[in-house]
């Protein structure tokens, strides 16, 4: 398949790692440790999920250095995945990325986006629907996240340097905003009661569910708490890889991917354990589903789960859920901006390989993949309207592991299969790094698949589906 337009060099150092670190800041870190509190019910270990998960999404990134110095090429991890195995996985990963893991993120990115534009303009709300007919829901809720979308697919239509800029400019934006409010987090909002209260509980861990109430954890009990907590720590920090996909875009990507990568991950997991240790100084981990108060409902009770509000709702009073929508409606915009982005690329990749629709092959005169940018659109929208946040999360978390653990492994077949590849990065700690990171992934998995079988058995279906899907493609490919 021939090009008529190329791909344009655009993205230097500071532009990957913005794709980086937007990509992965969006409004998870402002709610999701309500749902980790509830589930651990302990300080000490609320904080050791985030720590794991920062753990296991750095040591992946510096394992993906590797791989991106070998193969810079657009289409990143679905690259990999092809040289490492073979046609069929890398497939599969972009199957599962265009059903489930980019569409399915941008998706719930979208309704956040739209939920906390909610809070400072009412008409958008969830309690309006207009039609609903079994999962599928439309209201204004939807418009927005909807309107959102396209509004940021058309700007990257444009060119890339058009999407980096926006890329740039929200994640500055919204790096500053999380700086600021960790600052003044530990600086105005802390409390001395939660802090005692915390320290008192520190750790002695326990799961509160709604139909069985409070229930001590002990043994294995305590790892398999932790291992479904994750997943809300593990979407909050996911989409790391994104910079991967556009590197037939990135300036000297042998050296700057690698950098980005680690960089990124790096920095988001420093503001995300800062952002715990600010909600806890302000609010006690456990509270009171009829609580009266922010302190009385805690942080397991967080009126919607919206921690980042409750935190400092003690500074500015009534406009405190302003002022966090304000920031959450940045920080998801630009999430979904680099998400959108980047997607696409991967689409191009497959098509290049006969393994997709031939037009999401083709760049137009801005040097982007207009067409797969479209068709992304057109199936994230309709994933809007089914569904809700927690279901897409629950999903994007298993298929997204499973194919994290299978280009990790394939560094370990790369050594063996083409050890005559140039390697300008190694990836930090091999073997034993990436070993570890093996290992706890895929127990992770196993905890998901035993414990909610009803979100992570659809998500390997969903993978499984694509065998079928890829022979088809497959007897579709032009002859060589």
């Amino acid at each position: 398949m021939t090009n008529d337009h190329t791909f344009r060099k655009s993205l230097n150092l500071f532009d990957s790692t913005a794709i980086v670190v937007g990509s992965m800041i969006g409004s998870g870190i402002f709610i999701v440790s309500a749902d980790i509190a509830r589930q651990v019910g302990s300080p000490g270990l609320l904080m050791a999920v985030w720590l794991i998960t920062g753990f296991l999404t750095v040591c992946a990134a510096l394992s993906y250095g590797e791989l991106a110095g070998m193969f810079p090429k657009a289409g990143g991890q679905y690259v990999y995945l092809k040289e490492s195995y073979n046609p069929l996985v890398g497939f599969l990963y972009g199957w599962t990325l265009f059903l489930v893991i980019q569409t399915g993120t941008i998706a719930a990115v979208g309704m956040a986006f739209a939920k906390f534009l909610g809070v400072i303009f009412p008409w958008v709300s969830e309690s309006v629907v207009w039609f609903q007919y079994g999962f599928v829901k439309f209201g204004p809720i939807q418009i927005i996240a909807i309107l959102s979308i396209v509004l940021l697919t058309w700007i990257n239509t444009r060119g890339i340097k058009e999407g980096k800029r926006i890329q740039n400019a929200f994640t500055s934006g919204k790096f500053l905003l999380l700086l600021l409010f960790i600052l003044i987090g530990l600086i105005f909002a802390t409390n001395s009661q939660a802090i005692h209260e915390n320290l008192r509980i520190f750790w002695e861990p326990q799961q509160h569910l709604k139909d069985s109430g409070v229930i001590p954890l002990t043994g294995f009990a305590i790892i398999a708490a932790m291992g479904v907590a994750m997943v809300g720590s593990l979407f909050s920090s996911d989409a790391w890889n994104n910079i991967t996909f556009t590197a037939g875009e990135v300036i000297n990507p042998k050296k700057n991917i690698p950098m980005s990568l680690f960089l990124g991950t790096s920095i988001v997991t420093i503001l995300y354990l800062l952002a715990n240790v600010v909600y806890m100084t302000a609010l006690p981990l456990r509270g009171a589903e009829n609580g009266s108060t922010v302190l009385e409902h805690g942080m397991q009770f967080a009126v919607s789960d919206r921690l980042g509000t409750a935190t400092i709702s003690g500074i500015f009073g009534t406009y405190a859920p302003l002022i966090m929508a304000g920031f959450i409606v940045i920080s998801t915009f630009g999430c979904n901006n680099g998400l959108i982005l980047s997607g696409a690329r991967v689409y191009y990749a497959m098509a290049e390989d006969g393994l997709f629709f031939k037009k999401t092959g083709r760049l137009n005169i801005k040097g982007v993949p207009a067409t797969g940018l479209v068709v992304q659109c057109i199936w994230a929208c309709l994933l809007c309207l089914s569904g809700t946040y927690g279901q897409l999360l629950d999903y994007v978390v298993f298929a997204v592991l499973i194919f994290y653990v299978l280009t990790i492994a394939g560094i370990f077949i790369l050594r063996k299969k083409k050890p005559e590849l140039e390697r300008p990065y190694k990836a930090f700690g091999f073997p034993v790094i990436p070993a570890i990171y093996i290992l706890l992934a895929t127990f992770i998995m196993g905890i998901l698949l035993a414990y909610k079988p009803d979100y992570t058995w659809p998500g390997l279906i969903i993978v499984l589906l694509g065998i079928p899907v890829y022979f088809f493609w497959y007897k579709r490919k032009p002859a060589n």
